[in-house]
């Protein structure tokens, strides 16, 4: 799903977030920045006003011409002559230096801008909620985190200081021209105003372009990383050719959107290339006929000519400066509709802690409706009262669909319940600091996610407590790798320092899911919260996990999603969700005698392992 809209405004743990910038306009837009710019606006200041010192003497150039032009030259005065020629130079010299001194006081705090731009960004897509990332595509946040901020990288160091330094360039020229004679003013600020005229209307048209250009953008980067991660399925079903149709009709839509923004851009280059050129002819004229009646002299004439040559650069960029100016605007609204997107899940304004920890987990009325979902669909949890005594193994079995991964992810606050609570050891978890509620409670996916680092890396990934090259965290990686039996960590080209590459798919499938668990395990939670982590394994690997999951589970509370009656015999209890509601808990043995609705879920899974 494209998303190419602006998220409402909301607050967050942050205070009040902005208003979206899709409602401000360009400068106000573009005034968002100012938090991230502000620690280095003394030297983008410094680095505009060089660059204001090397437009005027650009200018200084044309006033030596004239007084060369009406005196020494005239008079024949070499002493005179040689003076103005070393002015010229001189002033030559001090615009390079100028230029010069211009680009080294913005590039690097423009960098440094660029990078606290994407950390924040990056920090705000790990503060978002898992709802978020559900509807937002991979490559539409990949394109603003790379493409966009690079985008308001570079206006920053030049586009924004040019345009103000060519607009003040243009204006005190244009002042300079009136100085010499008020015709000529005239005729020069008549003839430019077309220029202004066309980049309004410039701004109006190329900026839908150009949204529609970085959506598209982004959602070929999607098509790209689907392609590139789903390459075995496209092999496996020979879909190649199918996957290329679709990536071209995908890359031809940015082309065409692409064309049109070059033609936009070349029609603006051609009134803005156009325009001083009528300027200049129509000043040449006027100067001509004010020289032949004296009311100009030659000198004033000739530095005209040499002003309106300084001043062709500054008015011809100002169509570049202009696509420009509306792409960074563009980029920004992008950048800013994940800033501006609601941060629900939150640290609570006054956190409460438990003193005593037990690992007891309650689910009391608990509600829950995914925040895409219909106001008239039914809640997917529609009440769930449930108990996990402390050091208890409680497996949740139920029809697919019923809802058991979604209860998983309620506990430790990827999703929050939109009804009741879920309560740990007596506290419900919104009241708890985040960071303490998801070190309390680990969680094991079915689908298991690894990381490009090293298995070492990947297992202690939830012991930030430990030093990764100490003895300790040697002994807890160890056990954490027997647990799971993910001994052949071992037989890897580097051991456990091998890298494991892109979501470890340099990995089987049941190798990733036993690194997966032994993370969970080497995490020593007070709670373990396990979505079926065993579908992956064989039968006899399955049976040696299970074993040591026993040790583990002896004196650690485990709500474990069952889809097999091996998982199940782990547990102390049994709980069946039907409908949303638990329908029965019991031992396996009772639910077996009393549960109508039990007996067909297992013996549904028992024929298709049977199947299998």
């Amino acid at each position: 799903m494209t998303v190419s809209h602006a998220v409402p405004p909301s607050s967050d743990d942050r205070g009040p977030v902005p208003e979206p910038a899709a409602r401000l306009s360009t400068p106000r837009a573009l005034a968002r920045l100012y938090p991230f710019a502000r620690p280095a606006l003394p030297r983008l200041i410094g680095g505009a006003l060089v660059g204001l010192g090397a437009a005027v003497a650009s200018l200084l150039i044309p006033l030596v011409l004239q007084w060369a032009v009406d005196g020494p030259i005239t008079t024949g005065d070499r002493v005179q002559i040689v003076w103005a020629t070393l002015a010229v130079l001189g002033l030559g010299v001090a615009e390079a230096l100028m230029v010069f001194l211009r680009r080294r006081f913005v590039l690097t705090p423009a960098a440094g801008i660029e990078l606290s731009i994407r950390r924040a960004f990056y920090d705000r897509l790990q503060r978002l909620p898992v709802a978020f990332h559900d509807r937002w595509q991979s490559g539409q946040l990949l394109s603003r985190m790379m493409q966009d901020i690079g985008t308001i990288r570079r206006w920053l160091a030049f586009g924004l200081i040019l345009l103000l330094i060519n607009i003040l360039t243009i204006v005190i020229g244009a002042a300079l021209l009136f100085r010499w004679h008020w015709a000529l003013g005239t005729v020069f600020v008549v003839c430019s105003i077309p220029v202004w005229v066309m980049g309004y209307r410039f701004e109006q048209s190329y900026g839908l372009l150009s949204r529609r250009s970085q959506d598209q953008a982004g959602d070929l980067a999607t098509a790209v990383e689907e392609s590139v991660h789903g390459i075995r399925v496209l092999k496996a079903f020979g879909r190649g050719g199918h996957a290329l149709t679709q990536f071209t009709r995908r890359a031809e839509s940015l082309r065409d959107t692409e064309l049109r923004k070059a033609r936009e851009v070349g029609a603006l280059w051609f009134w803005h290339e156009l325009v001083p050129i009528l300027a200049l002819g129509a000043c040449f004229i006027t100067g001509v006929w004010l020289t032949a009646h004296g009311l100009l002299t030659v000198g004033e004439l000739f530095a005209f000519f040499a002003m309106a040559a300084a001043l062709q650069w500054p008015m011809s960029s100002l169509g570049y400066l202009y696509s420009f100016l509306v792409d960074t605007r563009t980029a920004t609204d992008r950048v800013f509709e994940v800033f501006d997107a609601p941060v629900t899940i939150t640290d609570p304004a006054e956190p409460r802690t438990i003193a005593e920890p037990r690992g007891e987990l309650a689910f009391r009325n608990v509600r829950f409706a995914y925040p895409d979902a219909g106001a008239a669909e039914p809640d997917l949890l529609a009440g769930i009262d449930l108990v996990l005594r402390p050091g208890e193994t409680m497996a949740i079995v139920g029809a697919t669909g019923s809802g058991k991964t979604t209860l998983t992810t309620l506990p430790t606050r990827l999703f929050d319940v939109t009804g009741g609570a879920v309560e740990l050891d007596g506290v419900d978890v919104r009241e708890l600091r985040l960071s303490e509620l998801r070190r309390r409670i680990g969680v094991a996916f079915e689908e298991p996610i690894l990381f490009s680092a090293s298995v070492r890396e990947n297992v202690l990934l939830g012991r930030d407590d430990l030093d990764p090259d100490s003895p300790e965290a040697d002994a807890v990686l160890t056990q954490a790798l027997d647990v799971a039996q993910a001994g052949f960590a071992a037989e890897l080209p580097n051991g456990v320092d091998t890298e494991v590459g892109e979501e470890g798919l340099s990995l089987s499938g049941g190798q990733r899911q036993r690194l997966a668990l032994a993370r969970v395990v080497a995490a020593a939670p007070d709670v373990l919260v396990l979505d079926d982590p065993l579908s992956a394994l064989d039968v006899d690997t399955e049976a040696l996990v299970e074993a040591a999951l026993r040790r583990v589970l002896a004196d650690t509370t485990a709500l474990i999603v069952a889809h097999r009656p091996s998982t199940v015999s782990m547990a102390d209890r049994v709980a069946v969700l039907w409908e949303g509601r638990i329908e029965a808990v019991g031992t396996h043995a009772e639910l077996l005698r009393e549960n109508a609705h039990y007996r067909y879920l297992i013996a549904s899974i028992d024929a298709t392992e049977d199947r299998a």
